[in-house]
């Protein structure tokens, strides 16, 4: 067995004449015959191939591999270890199918071969390991269906065939398995009606997401289920209502239906699910776009646990009710976008301190963003964008030092940017575009230097110098500043920002030549400088930006030839 394995670490360095067998590392052995029962290599980064002698260990109960790098096939002689209660084979580069051999392990309880290179079917002879509590070969290329003969495991107690490429129906035998637990079939392409395991109250987690199946949800799916913990249906083709019934799986932590076909309102007592830590509702048809829509939010300040809503991409109508503010302070995220929300931001919104993502875009809000936001401290994303929000933008947004995302576009903002908003030293994305704010930009903002995906801050009224500041941001991949007021020259600079992909300064003032020092710009692929008040030559360096797709010169006052390769 030695001879065909790769151990860089040493890990069976023991494994020679020169002392007992049963001192060999990853060795046991039973305490009467002295005959080896235990073979445990996890974590030890070994690889090769699992030799076929492995099956002359007729008393060996246990092959603990996982975390290393074996490769090639499951020998078939694993299955005469008869005696064999445990294989762990995960997070390794196994290949082949599943052993149909593997039937005569008639003791085996636990079978793990997740994330390994696995392919075929799922052998209908799986029925014979009548023992088996856990069955879990997640992550591989496994494809046909589950074999209706999986009925037949009556003490299994966890699933788990996620993330392989399984499809038609669950078989109806599914819920013979009347201890089961764990149930995970997501990432697969499963169609059909959910399967019948509404009335394994056993069952305490429930994983059918990203699949295929269609139909409504069985009207009493929370009364026959008690010890439900987690239930993810999501990113399927679900339709129908929410039903009350769901109240009654009082142990619930997760409830996640996000990426379905359901509509009306939300009728759920959700004042009973106290250990609710996450509600995913979102991409459905929820809601009727009227008043009422949100009242459920006020039962949810019993869930004292809660960690995560989200309902965007619904249909929610009516006003943010300002139970909002007596939800858990355990709450991190909320996600309320794209729905038809309108009235205004309420300022008690700020009691919510541990709070780390907040997205009400695409809503009908009106009025300013309040000052209390700024309250926020531990935030990293505020989505406020595709609203119809006025005022300025408030200066205490400064106070948010963690903020990572800030997304203001498309409002009716005015005034000026605030300087404060350069004590934002960790935004990564900034987009002000479409808004009617004014003034020049503070040389503040400019400092941010790890500023990296984007600053927008287009279609505006800003005006002024653009800050020679900018070249701070040499990370920068996205930078526009078009339709403004924008005068004077182009500052030097910007050739600092040598990771520029996207460079948009048309519709502006800009005056004299293009500078030579924007030849540094090497990742460049789109580059925008129109209609504007440019004068001179055009630069011949920018035949050599190599990624250059995109170069838009036009309505300026350009003279004498245009560079060959442009």
């Amino acid at each position: 067995m030695k001879s065909q394995l790769q151990d860089p670490l040493g890990v069976t360095s023991s494994w020679n004449n020169s002392i007992n067998l049963c001192q060999w590392t990853g060795v046991t052995c039973g305490h009467r015959r002295q005959r080896v029962t235990g073979l445990d290599l996890r974590h030890q980064s070994v690889g090769g191939v699992l030799s076929p002698f492995v099956g002359n260990l007729n008393f060996l109960r246990s092959i603990n591999l996982p975390n290393n790098s074996f490769r090639g096939k499951i020998p078939h002689e694993v299955g005469n270890l008869f005696r064999l209660q445990n294989l762990t084979l995960t997070n390794n580069y196994f290949l082949g199918k599943i052993l149909t051999d593997l039937s005569h392990c008639s003791n085996l309880m636990k079978f793990e071969a997740s994330n390994n290179k696995l392919e075929g079917e799922i052998p209908v002879k799986i029925s014979n390991l009548l023992m088996l509590q856990i069955l879990n070969i997640a992550e591989n290329h496994l494809k046909g269906q589950l074999p209706a003969s999986i009925g037949n495991l009556s003490a299994l107690q966890e699933i788990d065939v996620r993330g392989n490429r399984l499809g038609g129906r669950i078989p109806s035998t599914i819920s013979h398995v009347r201890n089961l637990i764990s149930f995970n079939v997501a990432y697969n392409q499963f169609s059909g009606m959910i399967p019948p395991i509404y009335n394994i109250s056993s069952l305490q987690y429930i994983f059918i997401h990203t699949n295929r199946f269609h139909g409504s949800v069985p009207l009493d799916n929370g009364v026959n289920l008690p010890n439900l913990r987690y239930f993810s249906i999501s990113g399927n083709n679900l339709t129908g209502s929410l039903q009350d019934s769901l109240s009654n799986a009082t142990n619930l932590q997760g409830l996640e239906i996000n990426r379905n076909l359901f509509s009306g309102k939300v009728s759920i007592n959700f004042s009973r699910l106290q250990n609710l830590s996450r509600l995913n509702l979102g991409e459905n048809n929820l809601g009727t776009g009227t008043t009422n829509d949100l009242d459920f939010i006020t039962l949810l300040t019993n869930c004292t646990k809660l960690e995560v809503l989200d309902l965007h991409s619904n249909r929610f109508g009516g006003v943010l009710p300002f139970s909002l503010a007596n939800l858990s302070t355990t709450m991190t995220e909320i996600a309320i976008g794209s729905n038809q929300i309108s009235d205004t931001i309420p300022d008690v919104i700020a009691n919510l301190v541990n709070l780390n993502a907040l997205g009400v875009e695409s809503n009908q809000l009106a009025g300013t963003i309040p000052l209390a936001i700024g309250e926020l401290k531990s935030i990293q994303i505020l989505f406020l964008n595709e609203n119809f929000l006025r005022g300025t933008i408030p200066s205490s947004l400064g106070n948010l030092t963690l903020l990572t995302q800030l997304i203001l576009e498309v409002n009716n903002l005015q005034g000026k940017i605030p300087p404060s908003n350069g004590n934002c030293q960790n935004l990564i994305l900034l987009t002000t575009r479409k808004n009617k704010l004014s003034g020049i930009v503070p040389r503040q903002l400019l400092r941010i230097i790890t500023l990296s995906v984007l600053l927008d801050l287009s279609d505006n009224l800003l005006s002024g110098h653009f800050p020679t500041k900018v070249g701070n941001l040499k990370n920068l991949v996205s930078l526009d500043i078009s339709s403004n007021m924008f005068s004077g020259e182009i500052p030097t600079t910007l050739g600092g920002c040598t990771s520029l992909e996207y460079l948009g300064m048309q519709d502006n003032s800009f005056t004299i030549s293009i500078p030579s020092t924007l030849s540094s710009l090497k990742s460049i692929t789109e580059l925008d400088l129109s209609r504007n008040n440019l004068s001179g030559h055009i630069p011949q360096y920018l035949e050599n930006l190599s990624f250059l797709l995109f170069l838009n010169m036009s309505y300026n006052h350009f003279e004498g030839k245009v560079p060959i390769e442009c």
